[in-house]
């Protein structure tokens, strides 16, 4: 069974050789039509597919195109041509912490950012406990997020993400998500996840995490796709277009 189908799908962004710093000088542009632009390709002619229980790495440099990519499938972007298709529940851990509010407290975005990501009130009811247990921030619930450490920011979110309970998990950079200990608790996961035949596209620049859970692996460079097989030789190859 399939997962995601991506299909001769490519991304341009815009990128304006002027600065126009005040809105007067946004309408003299625009009235004028000086206002030019050039097009930049972060994706061209991507194809691949995932099956169903795979974990997929996705790599290269910086600019490669890897975020544009993972951002396409959870839709936070759509490209200017091609389709994906994609089976299931799915979740992504790009941006976490997406519709949380500063002014409320953590038990508050709790059940807000649950409901963004697909689980209805009685669901985050029941895993409630769960999601601070594991975010360790069982004594700060009430506490609004706006008095919350980055680290315990980003604790809650991912912590509220793993247990909406996807079929498939869009992942970028999760361990860099708190302390030596939290890393260590999100890779656990991870790998339950897998145990459980979950989908997970993982996005990272640490080749040890990408060899320790990535079946196959894709490589990017300069929005094309240069390798795609198993993650030992793509990250071989990797190494070898970097040096």
């Amino acid at each position: 069974m399939t997962a995601i189908v991506v299909e001769n799908i490519s991304k341009k962004f815009r990128i304006p050789h002027e600065k126009k710093r005040t809105l007067f000088h946004n309408l003299i542009g625009i009235i004028k039509r000086q206002m030019s632009y050039e097009e930049f390709w972060a994706l061209k002619d991507i194809n691949f597919e995932i099956k169903a229980g795979e974990t997929l790495g996705i790599i290269g440099k910086n600019g490669s195109g890897k975020s544009t990519l993972l951002k396409i499938l959870a839709r936070v972007l759509y490209p200017d041509t091609g389709t994906v298709s994609q089976e299931g529940k799915v979740a992504s851990f790009l941006e976490l912490g997406v519709g949380f509010q500063s002014e409320l407290t953590a038990e508050e975005n709790v059940y807000i950012y649950g409901s963004i990501l697909g689980m209805t009130r009685s669901e985050v009811l029941q895993k409630y406990d769960q999601i601070f247990d594991f975010a360790e921030l069982n004594n700060f619930k009430n506490m609004k997020l706006k008095n919350y450490s980055s680290g315990m920011y980003l604790r809650l979110a991912f912590a509220t993400a793993i247990h909406a309970n996807p079929d498939t998990m869009l992942i970028d950079e999760v361990f860099a998500v708190g302390d030596t200990a939290f890393q260590k608790k999100c890779s656990d996961k991870i790998t339950e996840f897998q145990n459980q035949g979950k989908t997970i596209v993982f996005v990272s620049h640490s080749m040890e995490s990408v060899k320790q859970i990535c079946q196959r692996t894709l490589l990017l460079s300069g929005g094309k796709i240069v390798s795609l097989g198993p993650t030992e030789n793509v990250i071989k190859k990797y190494m070898e277009i970097s040096q």
